[in-house]
């Protein structure tokens, strides 16, 4: 599957719609962005049954000032609606592969008693 291009108008649709969702911010002058993009996309290709999601925080800054993006390229992992994951900085292909193996693995029923029980902010 081919990355997407996500904005304001269809973020949460796209969150809350899917099982995984990976989301890269990522601006066109970032160095860092543009060595992790094929990265990102190789991955989307091996990892059909994951939505892989971009944001370019240039064209969108009001959804990156909502999701508290200070540093790109930033990496988010979304399950089932939920945020698990988030990270500044660019991951080579071993740790982005660990990580979404670990997504897969999640115990959302763990995982939702734990966002349930903590302390709204």
């Amino acid at each position: 599957m081919a990355t997407i291009d996500i904005s304001e108008k269809n973020f949460d649709v796209t969150i809350n719609g899917n099982g995984i969702v990976l989301v890269d911010f990522w601006a066109a002058w970032c160095g860092p962005c543009r060595m992790f993009a094929p990265t990102f996309s190789k991955a989307s290709d091996n990892h059909p049954d994951v939505v892989f999601a971009k944001v370019d925080t240039e064209a969108e800054p009001g959804l990156s000032a909502a999701a508290r993006i200070t540093s790109i390229p930033t990496l988010m992992a979304f399950r089932d609606g939920i945020l698990i994951f988030s990270q500044p900085g660019a991951m080579n292909a071993a740790g982005l592969e660990q990580l979404i193996t670990a997504i897969k693995d999640l115990d959302m029923d763990e995982v939702r008693a734990k966002v349930a029980a903590a302390p709204a902010s």
